[in-house]
């Protein structure tokens, strides 16, 4: 059974987040995981989000998952993407810490938390060695500033009313490299599709380690 710490996060001149680390003794690399949006009941516990962190884990990975700022025990209130991106940029950053000189970080969202990481991923590409967006709201948010990051992997439903297979596939198709799963019969909340998911993101994690 993996355990997981309860760590803090200090976003640079803002709020305290409240966070679960998982650190093995020999890290094969890093993986943040920013949650679902945080008026709408997303957080750090999000089915979806612990079970990417469990993936990650059962592939030798550290994984950090946090709550962005204003929810749960995170200090501070919903900022509208703009504070959230600090907040990913700190766990980035407090993630990297912890891990042995080396080793490649990864960050990875789920819906708003994929905007979220699309948006930092933008400014921190030089510095990631992949990303994974999950279900990314594209017919909610926009992702046209979204850059291509090495070892990128577009996963979502046949059925996310949020997320149509065709909006995915055309957001890959402007991100040279991206890889696109569509879980067949899943919707936005990956009901009952948990295990189809876990699988391609396990894929996706044995690769970008198998190559650093």
């Amino acid at each position: 059974m993996v355990v997981e710490e309860a760590v803090s996060v200090q976003a640079p001149g803002g709020p305290r987040l409240d966070a679960r680390l998982s650190l093995p003794a020999s890290p094969a690399g890093g993986l943040v995981i920013c949650h679902p949006h945080p008026l709408y009941g997303g957080d750090m516990d999000n089915p979806v989000v612990i079970r990417a962190a469990e993936v990650a884990q059962a592939v030798g990975l550290a994984t950090l998952r946090f709550n962005f700022r204003g929810v749960g025990a995170s200090e501070g209130s919903h900022a509208g993407g703009v504070g959230e991106g600090d907040d990913a940029r700190a766990a980035l950053a407090t993630l990297a810490e912890r891990l042995p000189a080396g080793r490649p970080l990864a960050l990875g969202g789920y819906s708003f938390g994929a905007w979220v990481a699309a948006r930092v991923a933008m400014l921190e590409a030089g510095g990631l060695h992949a990303l994974c967006l999950i279900a990314p709201p594209l017919a909610m948010l926009d992702f046209g500033f979204a850059r291509p990051v090495a070892h990128t992997l577009l996963v979502a439903g046949s059925r996310d009313t949020y997320c149509s297979a065709e909006a995915l596939r055309a957001l890959a198709a402007r991100l040279p490299g991206a890889e696109t799963v569509v879980v067949d019969g899943a919707e936005h909340f990956f009901f009952g599709k948990l295990f189809p998911l876990g699988a391609a993101l396990e894929a996706w994690a044995r690769r970008w380690t198998a190559t650093s």
